[in-house]
């Protein structure tokens, strides 16, 4: 391929992966088909020939964002060598004619479920929309991917979709239904991920507590979760996104007692007020919540909990709020996310009355945050004198010659980091570390062992630009 601005036959494209890690998983499925198809990703876009922003859609700050991010790199069509500008993911799922009608730049849209057309994209001749139906795709293991994650670490999604009918979200409208992977093939890829030299499994979907109730065989999250855990290799097995119903026993055991599996729980609460949780038909009332926690918090030893709240959803009183900040303190969370309800015109409560003012809604954002913050400085203060286990991820973007890692209790990219200091690290290595110092989200340790040789060679990571995640710093609400 030449390029109409004098690029070699080298062959280059640039991925912007935006939104969740489920996301950040289809980027890395068509930066695959990509390598396989003879392209080489190059970190910087005026380099590139193809650019492909896979979109969030989710609510309105993504949506704004995606539609900056494109119109950001539209202009190397002008300025660069790129001559194709490919936008796939959630936005285009849910608005493929406006993108196409209001953004000529954009050479071809891929929905949410169309990661394998990029395929016909590369090689040329592709139609211009490649919107199909959500339900169609869910990946697998035999998928070419390549990782872009730091530090030994892996996302493996495990199911697609959700049927959860929450008033606020229109996930269902974008990903379809849920339809789980099996057993079999999640481990495969986990097994092909651990060979590689992948020390930490995330695993993540959009309602992870129900994986495998829509198949017709008997997988069940607890049997994926020993079985994930049991691949030589692996070293952390991490779950997300479980939605808040009565943990299977099984479950708890594995959390408390798998040397492998990380006795860490994301489970997003949304709220704890009755009314509310009805207006949002999350199907449960704040007792459950309460219930829950203190289960967990009695069965799992060394717990820790991250969870998100909506402010501002449709009928949210002031008493209800002040039912959500009293949950909050009571709970005492490791980590806490927060967003303001975004009005999405298909989603059900959009149709609700007593909408909450966007200015209300912030002042609520900061004042639960405001609460959360000591609990997090004081969990963290706790660990001042422990030694960790850290897994090394890599120079920090913050601050020069300074290493980071992250310990079993942060997960990657949406909690606090600790900053090492008193050696030499290299990415990928586990190392023991004294925590001498404590801020509010994150730590600062001494090495306490000296450097071993990795006996697998980390993966190398593919760099992809990502965006700003709005649980990565907790002190600013969006």
């Amino acid at each position: 391929m030449t390029g109409r601005k004098g690029a070699s036959d080298d062959r280059t494209i640039h991925f912007v992966s935006l939104g969740c890690p489920k996301n950040r998983v289809d980027t890395e499925v068509m930066l695959g088909l990509a390598v396989r198809a003879g392209y080489r990703h190059v970190d910087d876009p005026e380099r590139a020939q193809v650019i492909v922003v896979n979109t969030c859609g989710f609510i309105d700050a993504a949506k704004q964002e995606s539609i900056d991010t494109i119109l950001e790199l539209a202009a190397y069509k002008e300025r660069g060598n790129c001559e194709k500008l490919v936008v796939a993911g959630c936005l285009s799922q849910r608005y493929p004619d406006e993108i196409a009608t209001e953004m000529p730049e954009v050479d071809h849209v891929l929905g949410s479920s169309d990661m394998l057309k990029l395929e016909r994209v590369l090689a040329g001749g592709a139609e211009r929309i490649l919107v199909g139906n959500p339900a169609d795709w869910v990946m697998g293991a035999k998928d070419p991917r390549r990782l872009s994650t730091r530090g030994r670490s892996a996302y493996v999604k495990i199911a697609e979709g959700c049927n959860r009918r929450c008033a606020f979200c229109v996930i269902p409208q974008i990903r379809g239904l849920q339809r789980s992977r099996s057993i079999d093939d999640i481990v495969r890829e986990v097994e092909e991920l651990a060979a590689a030299g992948v020390l930490e499994i995330n695993l993540v979907s959009q309602d992870t507590i129900a994986y495998g109730r829509d198949r017709d065989d008997d997988a069940r999250l607890p049997e994926l979760v020993r079985r994930v855990a049991d691949v030589p290799g692996v070293h952390w097995v991490r779950l997300f996104y479980l939605y808040p119903e009565r943990l299977d026993d099984a479950l708890i055991e594995l959390l408390d007692g798998h040397p492998r599996v990380v006795p860490y729980v994301d489970m997003p609460l949304q709220h704890a007020a009755d009314a509310m949780l009805r207006r949002m038909r999350r199907g449960h009332g704040g007792k459950r919540l309460y219930d829950l926690v203190e289960r967990l918090k009695k069965r799992v030893h060394g717990l820790v909990m991250r969870s998100a709240f909506i402010v501002g959803h449709p009928g949210e009183t002031e008493q209800e709020f002040e039912e959500l900040l009293a949950f909050v303190r009571f709970a005492e969370l490791d980590h806490v996310g927060v967003f303001r309800y975004s009005d999405e015109p298909t989603a059900a409560a959009h149709a609700l009355p007593d909408k909450v003012p966007a200015r209300t809604a912030a002042a609520r954002a900061r004042k639960l945050m405001a609460v959360q913050r000591p609990i997090s400085r004081k969990k963290n203060r706790a660990r001042i004198g422990t030694e960790l286990e850290v897994l090394v991820e890599g120079p920090s973007p913050d601050e020069e010659l300074v290493f980071v890692g992250r310990h079993a209790g942060q997960a990657p990219e949406v909690d606090g980091q600790v900053y090492l200091s008193g050696g030499e690290v290299l990415p990928g290595q586990l190392r023991k570390v004294r925590v001498t110092q404590a801020a509010d989200y994150d730590l600062l340790g001494e090495l306490e062992d000296d450097a071993p040789s990795p006996a697998v060679p980390p993966p190398a990571p593919e760099t992809t630009r990502t965006g700003r995640k709005s649980l990565r710093v907790l002190p600013v609400v969006r």
